[in-house]
C-alpha cells in the first residue's frame, strides 16, 4: 500500500516549456514538507510532455497525467480528484514557489483548524524577472476572510494557495463553467466553509507576462470575474445563481472578446507604471511598447513623458 503524503501539489500545464523547469524545480526543492506533485499535461504540443516525463522518471514524488486539451479548469479538476493528501497546494507552470512555502503553509493549517485555506504574500515580477511589487495581505484570518467575501480582496496569486482537501470537496471544488476566474469562484465558496489565513512572508513569485491569461485575455477574464462575483452575491442573498453559471458556461464561445494589441498595451502599461513607481529605468521600454500597441493610450503617454523627463535608475532585482 502506498504511503499517503500530507500535501498534494497540483499544477496544470499547457505549452509551458519555457518556464516549466524552473516552476517544477521550485516545488521539488521544498524542504521539510511531505508531498506528492500531480502535474496535468493539458494536451501540450511543445516539449512540455517530454520534460514532465523526465521529471517523473527522476523523482518519484512527481505524478504526470497526460490528457487532451480541455483548459486549465478541467485540468485542475482532474488533478485535484487525484490528490491523496490532506492538503492541496496549487502551483502555476510559469510561477515560482519560494523556499519554505509548503512547510509554512501546512504548519498554519495544522495549527489553526478554523482555517479552510491559506496563502501568503507574493512577489509580482515582470517578463524578465523585474520586481514590480510585493503583494501583501492582512495578518488576522477574520479580517482577511471578510475582505475576501465583501471587499473583493483574495489571495495575491492563484498558485499561492494551499487548502484543506475536505474544504475543497465540501465547497464543490473548481466549477467547469468558469474557464477563467475559476480561482475567484472557488475562494468565495471556500470562505463560507472556513477562514482564510496568510503567512506573513513572501512565499510565491507571480509572473506578469504578455502570454498570461491576465495579459492576453484580460477583458474575457474580467467578465468571468464579474460572473463569479454575481454568483457570490446571489448566494449571499439566498438567490438562484444558475443564470450566472449558465452565462459563464456560454461566455467563451460567444466571440465577443477577441485578443487585440490593446491587451498587450494594457499589460505593458501596468508593468511600466509599476517600474516607474520604483524609479526603475526599464519602465521606459514597457511604456513605449504600450503606446506602440495603443497610440491613443493617454495615461501611457503621460507616464512615458514622466519617465523621460525625470531620471530613473536601473534596478538589479
Amino acid at each position: 500500500m502506498k504511503r499517503i503524503p500530507e500535501i498534494s501539489v497540483v499544477m496544470g500545464v499547457y505549452n509551458g516549456e519555457k518556464e516549466l523547469a524552473e516552476a517544477v524545480e521550485s516545488i521539488l526543492a521544498q524542504c521539510d514538507a511531505d508531498f506528492e506533485f500531480i502535474i496535468v499535461n493539458d494536451g501540450s504540443t511543445d516539449c512540455s510532455a517530454d520534460m514532465l516525463d523526465a521529471f517523473a522518471a527522476r523523482d518519484s514524488r512527481v505524478r504526470v497525467i497526460h490528457q487532451q486539451n480541455t483548459g486549465l479548469t478541467r485540468a485542475l479538476v482532474r488533478g485535484c480528484s487525484e490528490a491523496r493528501g490532506e492538503f492541496i497546494a496549487r502551483q502555476d507552470s510559469d510561477d515560482i514557489s519560494l523556499p519554505g512555502r509548503l512547510s509554512l503553509q501546512a504548519a498554519m493549517l495544522r495549527q489553526n483548524p478554523e482555517l479552510g485555506f491559506v496563502s501568503s504574500w507574493a512577489e509580482w515580477v515582470g517578463p524578465e524577472g523585474e520586481l514590480l511589487f510585493v503583494n501583501k495581505r492582512v495578518d488576522e484570518p477574520g479580517p482577511a476572510t471578510q475582505k475576501l467575501l465583501y471587499e473583493k480582496q483574495g489571495p495575491a496569486a492563484h498558485g499561492s494557495v494551499m487548502l484543506r482537501k475536505s474544504s475543497y470537496e465540501a465547497s464543490g471544488g473548481y466549477r467547469e463553467a468558469f474557464y477563467f476566474a475559476q480561482d475567484i469562484d472557488l475562494w468565495m465558496r471556500l470562505g463560507h466553509i472556513g477562514q482564510l489565513g496568510y503567512v506573513q512572508k513572501s512565499l510565491y513569485r507571480f509572473k506578469v507576462s504578455f502570454s498570461s491569461i491576465s495579459g492576453s485575455k484580460g477583458a474575457l477574464q474580467a467578465e468571468y470575474d464579474r460572473l463569479a462575483h454575481a454568483c457570490h452575491n446571489a448566494r449571499l442573498k439566498d438567490e438562484d445563481e444558475t443564470p450566472f453559471l449558465r452565462e459563464a458556461s456560454q461566455l467563451r464561445t460567444n466571440g465577443k472578446f477577441p485578443t487585440s494589441p490593446k491587451s498587450d498595451a494594457s499589460t505593458a502599461y501596468f508593468i511600466g507604471r509599476c517600474l516607474l513607481a520604483k524609479g526603475d529605468s526599464r519602465a521606459r521600454k514597457y511604456l513605449q511598447m504600450a503606446v506602440r500597441n495603443h497610440p491613443w493610450h493617454v495615461r501611457a503617454w503621460a507616464s512615458l513623458l514622466k519617465a523621460v523627463v525625470w531620471p530613473t535608475h536601473a534596478e538589479e532585482k
